[in-house]
């Protein structure tokens, strides 16, 4: 009989295409709360789920048969790790092929937040474009500013890398310093949070989400930050507190902010909605077809792995 497999959402049909060669798949089309989870993953082998999806203990400890969660996404706060590791499910993720879209987007902010564009697009569609003006929706260079990143992994790096087209000095932190190779490759220098915050004319967050990273950014944060600073978050959301950061941009404490995501998404600060200086994207970090299907096909090759009895490609529990 062959094994059962569950695909939670909405994703490049690659995916399932690949999994029925050789497995029973089901493949589900609407979110699912907690309670729809635990009534319904019974059955199954494994699940390909999305960040949306809450695989909690409840859930986890009503599968039986659940050998693998394999994550449509880099991130995986959505799993609770300590029961999957527990009861022997292999849980992994969808890195690396995300980097250079989620990197494209995060600067598609930083642009948008320096020369204004959203608030020029807003302006022609509903005033109308009277002509130009010298003093008009005056924005910032970017050309030798300094770019701060909060998180100098894959895609922290793949954003450093941009910078070199502006000629940025980049500042970067995190729990450990990077060698000098990889400092001289992206013209980046390591420094403590605080300098960080201070020296920073725009400050890109690329972190994971994790207790130490959680609310990392409040009103002390934003208050160290210069004047001029362009605040971006295409991470995850609950590494900024929201209702601080629009006290931030409200005061003008910083210039202006580019979001992605969201505190607790999908709800959004009403607030933020009413702010001409901030950028806000629904999520689009790795939002390209061939982005997303080679993140369906690395999770779908993940299962595969792991019902084969192998060691899958990404695994995120050691």
């Amino acid at each position: 009989m062959k094994k059962r497999v569950f695909i939670s959402n909405l994703i490049p049909a690659a995916a399932y295409q690949k999994l029925s060669k050789r497995f029973q798949v089901t493949w589900n089309k609407h979110q699912l709360t907690e309670k729809q989870w635990e009534s319904r993953i019974g059955p199954y082998h494994a699940v390909l789920t999305t960040l949306a999806d809450p695989i909690t203990a409840k859930v986890l400890n009503a599968a039986p048969h659940l050998k693998c969660v394999a994550n449509f996404a880099v991130g995986f706060n959505n799993i609770d790790l300590v029961t999957a590791k527990a009861n022997g499910v292999c849980v992994t993720n969808t890195p690396d092929v995300l980097t250079e879209a989620t990197a494209d987007l995060a600067w598609a902010l930083i642009l948008s937040c320096a020369r204004r564009l959203p608030e020029g697009e807003k302006f022609l569609r509903t005033t109308g474009f009277k002509g130009w003006g010298p003093l008009f929706l005056l924005g910032q260079d970017l050309a030798g500013k300094t770019l701060g990143i909060y998180g100098f992994g894959r895609i922290g790096k793949a954003v450093a890398q941009r910078g070199r087209g502006w000629n940025m000095p980049v500042l970067y932190h995190q729990r450990h310093r990077e060698s000098p190779s990889v400092e001289k490759r992206y013209n980046s220098r390591y420094v403590s949070f605080e300098t960080l915050l201070r020296q920073s004319d725009i400050l890109s967050v690329n972190s994971p989400l994790t207790t130490e990273t959680r609310h990392r950014f409040t009103s002390k944060e934003f208050k160290q930050m210069k004047p001029n600073a362009i605040f971006i978050n295409a991470s995850r959301g609950p590494i900024h507190r929201e209702a601080d950061l629009v006290k931030a941009l409200k005061a003008k404490t910083i210039t202006s902010a580019g979001l992605d995501v969201y505190e607790f998404e999908p709800k959004i600060n009403k607030c933020l909605l009413k702010l001409p200086n901030c950028t806000l994207l629904p999520h689009l970090g790795s939002a390209t077809l061939e982005t997303r299907t080679k993140m369906a096909l690395l999770a779908a090759e993940n299962i595969e792995l792991v019902l084969s009895g192998r060691h899958p490609k990404t695994s995120v529990l050691r």
